[in-house]
């Protein structure tokens, strides 16, 4: 499974609008500027994100996004999924001899598990600090 710069400009809007939740609505060129992204692409990109529920907008002056549910209440899944569609390894599992069939599912369910099980409150409230050693493994 690949994930395109869809899922991961969608990611970025969510997480920034995370960060400023509580704030008040955020504009998608706020969002632009601060990672260097397209923002027409990002429009793009939140209109299936506000059809899903997951961003409600407000128009004005003053208007921009919001998160439509608390960001401990949103996983990764859920915005994949929006963005990119189910969650799958490989096309046509049904058909594949049952060992292949099964490491299939069991990469599925892995991705799922890490994409459900990590909310926006998880992303946005991420330092970046933490050592690389963590994920380093020695023989």
């Amino acid at each position: 499974m690949r994930i395109s710069t869809k899922g991961r400009y969608g990611l970025t809007i969510m997480i920034e609008l995370a960060k400023n939740h509580g704030e008040g609505p955020m504009s998608l060129k706020a969002i632009a500027q601060a990672n260097d992204l397209s923002e027409h692409y990002l429009e793009q990109l939140v209109a299936p994100l506000r059809n899903a529920g997951l961003v409600k907008s407000i128009r004005g002056a003053y208007g921009g996004y919001l998160l439509g549910r608390e960001p401990g209440e949103i996983t990764a899944g859920d915005i994949i999924r929006v963005l990119e569609g189910p969650i799958t390894p490989v096309e046509g599992i049904e058909d594949e001899e049952p060992a292949k069939r099964e490491l299939w599912i069991r990469i599925r369910d892995a991705i799922k598990e890490v994409l459900d099980s990590t909310t926006l409150e998880d992303l946005a409230n991420h330092s970046g600090d933490e050592s690389q050693d963590s994920y380093m493994f020695y023989i």
